[in-house]
């Protein structure tokens, strides 16, 4: 496997400040990408170790361009996640002034971080959307819109300005970023992680989602993402991504995915890894018997009676 990893490009955006954060960078030659799709495909074609990719942001929820990815297709796995707060500029030809600005781009997902701003200061603005916000500001460097929102960083690789800098809508805004490789056996549990699974129905009935639900709940397991995508069958068909506390050698989720496997006409186990804000399980008092201790205590005891042991 080339010792490279795919991101989405090209050059500038924050998903490339992102994965520049990871400590393996310094070892690894960095590929931009045109998109989610073509930076997933290298890895699944072998072209690539892993790629880096933009999956869930404070303001929006989850990205769906890189859901309906990791959703459908040669399955793929999580292996790290990084966590960036996000802050725009309005990045313009030299010379523009506010005024002259008649169309701005970006990627579909900073638009609901900046709509405030863009209808408070450039209210007659035509938005069109780029493949990334790095993407949007190399159009404005050849002329084709007016201004792009994103990072300040991006304005000398593209031959810009900032115009305005520090531009957000929700303060504290964070984008998640994942790293996704081919299936392979999960890392070690860190005690801080985070299980991905793809749920789908066997059929659509009353308390279908609450069946879904209760194999974590009644394992005291806090759910950190739940998304409806659509599965292109029909309206009405969808399927649940999903984000839990905890990993996969964690007993109790273990019980959950076999639980869920039970159920569900199909599971899509997408990983389990560390977290990025380092935070543990959340296994609140109230939930009696939902330690790890006490499903290993449980299934000893079935064991033993299994046995006539007890």
């Amino acid at each position: 496997m080339p010792a490279s990893y795919a991101y989405l490009g090209p050059e500038g955006t924050f998903t490339e400040v992102a994965l520049r954060t990871l400590p393996e960078t310094a070892t690894r030659e960095l590929v931009p990408y045109v998109s989610v799709q073509s930076a997933l495909d290298a890895v699944r074609a072998g072209e690539a170790e892993a790629a880096f990719v933009p999956i869930e942001n404070s303001v929006e929820g989850g990205i769906t361009t890189t859901l309906d990815e990791l959703v459908a297709g040669q399955p793929l796995m999580i292996y790290r996640e990084v966590l960036l707060s996000i802050t725009f500029a309005l990045l313009v030809r030299p010379g523009t002034a506010l005024s002259d600005i008649k169309t701005v781009t970006a990627h579909p997902a900073a638009q609901p971080q900046v709509r405030n701003w863009l209808s408070a200061h450039l209210p007659e603005a035509v938005w069109e959307s780029a493949a990334s916000n790095a993407d949007g500001a190399r159009l404005v460097q050849e002329g084709r819109y007016d201004a792009a929102f994103a990072g300040e960083f991006a304005a000398a690789r593209y031959g810009l300005v900032p115009l305005e800098t520090g531009i957000h809508d929700a303060e504290n805004a964070q984008t998640r970023f994942v790293l996704v490789g081919r299936p392979a056996r999960p890392a070690a549990p860190s005690g801080a992680d985070k299980t991905s699974v793809v749920l789908w129905q066997r059929d659509d009935h009353p308390g279908g989602l609450r069946d879904l639900l209760g194999e974590f709940s009644t394992r005291g397991i806090n759910l950190m993402l739940l998304q409806s995508r659509p599965t292109g069958a029909g309206i009405g068909n969808y399927c649940f991504c999903v984000d839990a506390e905890g990993h996969i050698n964690d007993r109790r989720m273990a019980e959950a995915l076999m639980g869920l496997k039970r159920i569900c006409l199909q599971v899509r186990f997408l990983g389990s890894y560390p977290r990025a804000d380092g935070d543990t399980a959340d296994v609140r008092p109230p939930l009696v018997g939902t330690s790890d201790q006490e499903f290993v205590a449980a299934a000893d005891w079935v064991a033993r009676c299994q046995d006539g042991r007890f």
